[in-house]
């Protein structure tokens, strides 16, 4: 009975990583674009472009940061697009737009091209040429390396795929035209090291997914244990890198004692799917909370510099009420 409860508790948490069906035409054209993923990556956009010495107006931010959408939702469209055939025999995955009939796979590459194509535009035009040159960059890596190349190849996809998804607050930075320096490569860092332990803690309780679609993820290929084992090596590599913003001076001490209070809670929960008869409902967990920790982690560096006066717009509310 208590194991039950654990597997309904684990299932329940892991809800957030479950595609429900989506209706109506405009909703399944919007799920091809991957919309949570693009929400966090659209944030952590934002707090690169607000940290960086160089200020945007509020409408700049705002077609800067529309660019940035557009072109994580072509990625993800064109993920959906090559995937649809190991989407269709994951549970996870088998309720998308796609193995469901309710769009094409050639309306699917249309969709990810054309946004593609607008987003780079878009920063060519409205932004600047080293952002639309990373951006594009950033879509090609994740459409092609990762999902073309690597995904089906190697256990380790998530870890060199990561990279695209880390560059946004790289993108947003170079958004305001600021000179690349350290601080942006450290929040590349945090989601670089963050990226692993998010994705295999899903990966323990989705292991027949994986193996069902032929898709080497961790646990398939070298085993529950050492996926275990990874997780609390990056959970710990990632707070070590939370720390270095402040460690450098660009971030205060308010924003150092919050990295520390959420990473100790990482690690704490990272530990805990160690144990071996708790992994399962402990995994969902971490799954679950890695997602808030990132958030709050980057909402700590708004903050920050707003505390500071480093921030790129009169107020952060000012700048969201714009956004809104």
């Amino acid at each position: 009975m208590q194991a039950r409860r654990s597997l309904m508790g684990a299932q329940a948490l892991e809800s957030a990583a479950t595609t429900r069906p989506a209706s109506g035409t405009i909703g399944q054209f919007f799920a091809l674009t991957k919309p949570r993923v693009m929400s966090l990556a659209v944030f952590t956009a934002f707090v690169g472009l607000w940290i960086a010495p160089r200020h945007l107006s509020p409408v700049a931010m705002v077609v800067a940061l529309a660019c940035i959408a557009l072109g994580a939702g072509a990625a993800g469209a064109l993920n959906m697009w090559y995937d649809a055939d190991i989407d269709a025999l994951m549970t996870r995955t088998a309720s998308r737009p796609l193995p469901r009939g309710q769009r094409t796979r050639g309306e699917a590459l249309v969709l990810g091209l054309t946004l593609a194509t607008l987003a780079i535009a878009g920063c060519v035009i409205a932004v600047n040429i080293g952002t639309a040159v990373l951006l594009a960059f950033t879509i090609a890596y994740y459409a092609l390396v990762y999902t073309v190349w690597l995904k089906r190849r190697t256990p380790q996809s998530i870890v060199i795929g990561g990279a695209a998804g880390s560059l946004p607050p790289v993108i947003g930075w170079m958004a305001t035209g600021s000179t690349l320096s350290l601080e942006p490569w450290l929040l590349f860092l945090i989601i670089f090291l963050w990226t692993p332990a998010h994705f295999w803690s899903l990966a323990l309780n989705r292991a027949g997914d994986y193996a069902r679609a032929g898709v080497p993820a961790l646990p398939v290929v070298a085993g529950r244990e050492e996926t275990r084992r990874q997780i609390v090596r990056y959970s710990a590599l990632l707070v070590w890198a939370s720390a270095l913003p402040w460690t450098f001076g660009y971030a205060g001490r308010g924003y150092a004692v919050a990295a520390a209070a959420l990473g100790i809670a990482f690690v704490a929960l990272a530990l805990r799917v160690r144990r071996r008869n708790s992994e399962g409902r402990e995994a969902a967990r971490l799954f679950a909370y890695s997602i808030v920790y990132l958030f709050l982690l980057f909402g700590a560096l708004l903050v920050d510099a707003e505390v500071r006066g480093g921030g790129a717009a009169t107020s952060v509310s000012d700048a969201l009420a714009v956004t809104l």
